[in-house]
């Protein structure tokens, strides 16, 4: 599959924000949208550079505010998608897609026992296309 096939179905529009917005508005405007990054644009054509919830993260880390001293329950996320270790990688991929989550925590007779990422899935799926690619490899030039 291309980017442009990806393009096709996700649409070519990309959340911009100016170099000079603040962090706040950032925020702001990455919860609106529900996304993990704005390109930073003057113009909205040219890239001046990237700002994501990790760049705000490791940020607000070095800060000391009263945001820092707040209970972590005031702003967790409680409506938690889990999954379990027999669950199939595909099914988690839709779940990540559907709810746009990148953590699943993996739950088994009711008690916490991993957690799958979006870069573990991944990395799952790319190895499956690895081996999908060799086995049909191997078919083809052994015939």
């Amino acid at each position: 599959m291309l980017v442009s096939n990806l393009l096709e179905g996700k649409g070519t529009m990309v959340a911009t924000t100016r170099g000079e917005a603040t962090v706040g508005e950032v925020v702001s405007d990455l919860a609106r949208h529900r996304i993990g990054a704005l390109v930073v644009s003057s113009d909205g054509r040219q890239i001046d550079g990237i700002v994501s919830e990790r760049d705000i993260v490791q940020h607000l880390s070095e800060l000391r505010t009263a945001f820092l001293e707040e209970p972590v329950r005031s702003i967790m996320s409680t409506a938690v998608r889990v999954c379990s270790p027999a669950d199939d990688v595909e099914s988690i991929m839709n779940l990540m897609t559907e709810h746009r989550i990148r953590h699943v925590p993996v739950v088994e007779e009711g008690r916490l026992c991993g957690i799958i990422s979006i870069g573990d899935v991944v990395k799952s799926r790319i190895q499956e296309l690895v081996k999908d690619r060799n086995e049909l490899m191997e078919y083809i030039t052994a015939r």
